[in-house]
């Protein structure tokens, strides 16, 4: 057996961002979790491991993330974040038709003061959000596609920073992270060198804000 149980404790909760979260907020019973993590743990060792054995391995972990965190200084970030309403979100299968369209798309948008247009395109496909008020010209634009989906009345919240967030390394894990881990589902990711943007469900926004706020305002 090349690993201890310790370290294959360890493996086990690194392996899983959420478990980690649970136990650095001490939410979490570690005899519970013990039971949840053994099977897996068992299999990394190779052998049978007492549970007592893994709360015990399980409690050393929580205390080197504590330890850790207390070591850790805190990076302040600044930034702003806005709020757009009435986004009109559009993922269909990429194809040359509608890409030779897109310029028509663009030069809407200069037409509509503070209009909000992205557009990502992959290899297989093609995701849209609009400002609502350029939904009739995307429509015209989609239609005889494969739309694949639509949705109307989403939120775009754009976070806005002085400095290149890109070249601090975390920052968009650790925000999605903390979306998720208040259950906040992601539709869209969007990015720039000094901007984030996450569209999300209009009864998903307000909590979003906060979270993200909260976030930030502790640092990294």
């Amino acid at each position: 057996m090349s690993a201890t149980i310790s370290q294959c404790v360890k493996e086990v909760l690194d392996a899983s961002p959420f478990l980690n979260e649970a136990i650095a907020h001490g939410i979490v019973s570690f005899s519970n979790l013990s039971r949840f993590i053994q099977p897996r743990v068992e299999a990394l060792y190779g052998a049978p491991v007492k549970l007592s054995a893994i709360v015990m391995a399980a409690r050393r972990h929580a205390e080197e993330l504590a330890a850790g965190q207390e070591g850790h200084r805190r990076q302040k970030i600044e930034y702003e974040i806005t709020m757009k309403t009435r986004i009109y979100d559009v993922n269909l299968r990429r194809s040359d038709s509608f890409l030779s369209s897109l310029s028509r798309l663009h030069e809407a948008v200069w037409l509509v003061e503070g209009a909000f247009l992205n557009v990502t395109i992959g290899s297989h496909e093609v995701a849209i959000a609009v400002s609502d008020s350029l939904k009739d010209e995307l429509e015209r634009l989609i239609a005889g596609e494969d739309v694949i989906h639509r949705k109307d009345d989403m939120v775009a919240l754009t976070i806005s920073f002085k400095s290149l967030f890109l070249q601090t390394p975390g920052v968009l894990y650790l925000a999605t992270r903390r979306l998720a881990w208040e259950d906040i589902n992601l539709t869209e990711i969007i990015s720039t060198m000094d901007e984030l943007t996450f569209v999300i469900e209009r009864e998903d926004s307000m909590k979003a804000y906060k979270v993200l706020q909260s976030f930030f305002d502790e640092g990294l």
